[in-house]
């Protein structure tokens, strides 16, 4: 089949076209090329620009994909469709098909410089879960400012890693309930935690906030994120300040970034609002807010978890609002996390933490009981969105293998 040639139903069809960053078979890594992904092959988007003579060259033929993020909602929509006629048009596609590396030849890389990581904690199941596991004898199982604002942490840019990385278990000082003192080692409660990761163009001006409004001005697109998590180092260290050690060690991104363009057909309302909310996070005048991403996470190929994304309580919108609200500025490759995506149901829940309810029921894999990771595992997570006409938009997969410290 001719590589413009996608199958029917195929998820990266013409009407997804993600983008990511690869170095072409038989070439060094650090030669880096912006690609767009179409069924199993990756255009070249730089070197199609520049054969067809288009203006966007100057930000499609770079070796990341932040001047393409700096320039705008406007440029984002005029490539978008100037890429979808490349593909589709046969004139174009005569001249751009030299272009086309299969996807299985390729070197895949993070796919932006990021400049700053903030995570968040946006699902009510989630929160409520992990309520019950450290506070079981509390009245409410949220604490008092969950329903007022999307709560959040500032993780480390420096250790995001594109897909495929090796995460090395983390060491650290822990402590068990039972310990008399502090002791210093590997952890013992490596998990994952399944969410969605927004990227940030268009930066904003220090001291202004950005409005609900603004949202799709200033964010490019989203990715599958995995905020691999050490549980017995955060237990220890989170009291008074919050995670540190235990979240900053490694976050692992999919290589493709899905423009949000693409999932125009994925918007969904979000659960609906138990408390009121202050007027810069009131987003009951606004377009819907949330989106329908279907999640798998699996470990070592079997699945054991589907987190929904639409049950999400706080919108990426509102968490954008929440984290600038203060005056504090955006900067083009900014990244932020939804929080676990975790649904209703024990198959729905996006972390270790509560699969196995902090280790109390091990899950049965094929090759054995997990209430963490081992070493060896290897976690997947992949996911789709609906798309236009009943289609699928795929959004790729982020995946990690956990490996011993040497």
């Amino acid at each position: 089949m001719p590589p413009f040639d996608v199958p029917e139903g195929d998820p990266f069809g013409p009407h997804n076209l993600p983008y990511g960053v690869f170095s072409p078979a038989g070439s060094d890594s650090a030669e880096r090329r912006v690609g767009v992904r179409l069924g199993d092959h990756v255009l070249d988007a730089g070197a199609a620009a520049r054969a067809l003579g288009s203006p966007y060259a100057s930000v499609l033929a770079r070796p990341t994909l932040n001047p393409l993020l700096a320039a705008g909602r406007t440029v984002w929509s005029d490539v978008r469709r100037a890429l979808t006629g490349w593909v589709t048009v046969p004139a174009h596609r005569q001249v751009v098909e030299p272009f086309l590396h299969p996807l299985s030849s390729v070197t895949m890389h993070l796919p932006f410089e990021v400049a700053d990581y903030v995570d968040f904690y946006a699902s009510e199941n989630h929160a409520r879960n992990v309520g019950q596991i450290f506070r079981p004898d509390a009245a409410d199982s949220l604490t008092p400012n969950w329903k007022h604002l999307p709560i959040g942490y500032h993780g480390r840019s420096g250790t995001v890693v594109v897909s495929g990385t090796d995460v090395v278990r983390p060491s650290g000082q822990r402590k068990a309930p039972t310990d008399e003192a502090p002791v210093f080692g590997p952890s013992v409660r490596l998990d994952i935690e399944a969410e969605v990761g927004f990227v940030v163009g268009t930066p904003s001006e220090l001291g202004r906030p950005v409005a609900l409004g603004d949202f799709q001005e200033h964010v490019f697109g989203l990715c599958l994120l995995n905020d691999w998590s050490a549980r017995d180092i955060q237990a220890w260290e989170y009291v008074p300040l919050g995670p540190f050690l235990g979240k900053s060690f490694a976050t692992s991104v999919s290589a493709w970034i899905t423009p949000l363009d693409a999932l125009d057909d994925a918007r969904v309302a979000p659960p609906a609002r138990t408390h009121a909310l202050l007027p810069y996070l009131d987003d009951s005048g606004e377009e819907p807010g949330g989106y329908d991403l279907r999640i798998s996470v699996a470990i070592n190929g079997h699945v054991v978890s589907e987190p929904p994304f639409s049950g999400m309580y706080w919108t990426a919108a509102q968490q954008l609002a929440h984290m600038t609200v203060n005056g504090a500025s955006l900067r083009t490759g900014d990244l932020y996390g939804s929080g676990t995506v975790s649904g209703p149901t024990e198959r729905e829940r996006g972390s270790l933490l509560e699969l196995t309810w902090n280790g109390r029921d091990p899950l049965e894999l094929p090759d054995g009981k997990r209430a963490f990771l081992e070493d060896g595992d290897v976690v997947t997570m992949t996911a789709w969105a609906p798309g236009p006409n009943g289609l699928r938009v795929g959004l790729g997969e982020v995946t990690g293998r956990v490996v011993p410290r040497d």
